[in-house]
Parts: structure tokens; sequence; C-alpha cells
């Protein structure tokens, strides 16, 4: 007699691969459903807000917008502007000294490599609460507490961006392709900025991504640093906002239309930075 074997039939299989669809689709509702409550409660006035059905549309989307333009003279686009400022030349800044950081580590040879490679690990799991205070002090030391530098400066060097650059170089740049650019007599600079950066590209542009992202919900930094409201990013202008909305309810509304509209730069940009994410893994996937 021969000992029966049992497989599982493609009716098994079905059931079995529900199971993570099931879980995908549980955790994207558990990230749209306050995304949802925000687009809906953006449109309901100051009566609307509170008395009717949670997922109901109001009628008072134009009205909170116009209100919160003309909110102390339109400071609401000034935040934003100040967030589009900070997060995008911060994340290119980072951007770039993680190229460059990432790639000396990578593709290059010398004595400390190694320990300064194991400095940027540790550095990517301090936390950035623990650093903020010690960052304040330092620049109030500079006189630049309370400026835009104060918002820069910290931004730049991103130990989690240099780390990611360094793996993606050391596997994406091959050091054949390197010794023939010397060969030909191109320059370090050269071969860096003509050869490695467009071939680093696809980590680089999540490296911009990451720090863009972190940088505009940034709300730690810019409460210890600035002072000028007129300096506010975003979140704390939209804090500020919520603290006063304890003593005059009215302005919950603007509050909840300030962070649709605040969210909307950043969904932008996911769907743009990813065409281009595409393209470069796609060209790259057929140079190979």
């Amino acid at each position: 007699m021969t000992p029966l074997t049992l497989t599982a039939g493609p009716k098994a299989a079905r059931r079995t691969a529900w199971v993570p669809t099931i879980v995908l689709i549980l955790g994207a509702l558990y990230c749209l459903i306050p995304i949802a409550w925000v687009v809906v409660a953006a449109t309901k006035d100051r009566s609307e807000l509170f008395s009717t059905f949670t997922l109901a549309p109001g009628t008072g989307l134009f009205q909170n917008l116009s209100d919160l333009t003309a909110y102390r003279d339109g400071i609401f686009w000034r935040w934003m502007a100040n967030s589009a400022f900070y997060a995008g030349l911060g994340a290119l800044l980072s951007a770039a000294v993680s190229a460059a950081g990432g790639y000396a580590l990578g593709r290059y040879s010398f004595r400390g490599r190694e320990a300064i490679f194991k400095m940027i690990l540790a550095g990517v799991l301090v936390p950035s609460i623990v650093l903020a205070v010690p960052q304040y002090l330092l620049l109030s030391k500079l006189g630049m507490a309370d400026s835009y530098w104060s918002m820069l400066l910290p931004s730049i060097l991103s130990p989690y961006g240099v780390y990611l650059v360094r793996i993606y170089a050391a596997a994406s740049v091959p050091a054949e392709l390197m010794e023939a650019a010397r060969m030909d007599g191109a320059s370090e600079w050269r071969i860096f900025s003509r050869i490695a950066v467009p071939m680093m590209m696809p980590g680089l542009i999540t490296v911009f991504l990451f720090q863009f992202v972190g940088i505009w919900n940034n709300f730690l930094l810019p409460f210890v640093m600035l002072a000028d409201d007129e300096k506010f990013p975003i979140t704390l202008g939209l804090y500020t906002l919520l603290a006063q909305g304890a003593s005059q309810p009215a302005l919950y509304t603007l509050v909840i239309t300030g962070c649709l509209l605040a969210i909307l730069p950043l969904i932008g940009l996911f769907l743009v930075i990813q065409r281009f994410w595409s393209l470069d893994l796609m060209s790259g996937a057929v140079k190979a």
C-alpha cells in the first residue's frame, strides 16, 4: 500500500490568498478614514460641524476657505509658504549631502570608513526628540535661534539618508565603470556627478521624499526654535489656531480646513515623485 499524500487544492489556495488581502484592506481603511473625516468636516460650517452626522457633507467649504484666507490677513498661506520653503530646500540639501556622503562611504576605501559608518548608523537610532533641545542651545549660542537657519541646518544631515545612499551606491554603481571612467581621464567629481548620481537617482528621490515629508510634518523642532509666528510652518501655525479654539470655537472650522489644505501638497508630491521614481527604476532595468 502507498501512503496517501494530501495536497492543497486551488480552492484552499484561494482562501489563503484572501487573508493578506483582508489585512491590507483593514490597514487601508485605518489610514484613510481619518483623511475622509477631514475632507468631510472641512465642508461644514460652524453650525453643521457639531450638529450633523459625522460623514455627512456640509455646505460651508467655500466660506471656510474664504474665512481661512482672511484670518489675520492671510497668515495661513504664509505658514504654507514657510513649510514649502523649509521642506523643499531642506530635503534638497539633505539629498545632496546624503548623495556625497553615501557615495564616499559606499565606493571609496579609506581609514576610519567603517567607524564613520557605524557612527552614522547609531545616529539613525537616536530619536529626533532627543536632539531638539541640544540643537536649540547650540544654535542659540550662535545667534541663529528664531531664524530660518534654525529650521534648515538641523534638517540638512540625515543619518538615515546617508545610510540609505551608502547601501544604494554600493549596489548600483559598479567599480568597473568607475575604473573605466578614470582610464578615460574623468575626474572624481565628473564620475560622481555624471555617472554615480544618475545611477543613484531612485535612492536620492527616496531620501528627498522621506525628508520632505518629515520636515513638513515636523512639529517639535519649530516649536522649540521659533517664536515669531511669521516664521511658523503649517504644523505650528495650526497648533496655535487649535489652542485659540478652546476660547473661540469658531476657529475649529479654520483648523480643519487648514488640515485639509496641508495634506494636499504631500499627496501631490508623492504622486509626482512616484512617477519619476518608477521611470528611473524602469530605465535602470533596461540599461541592465
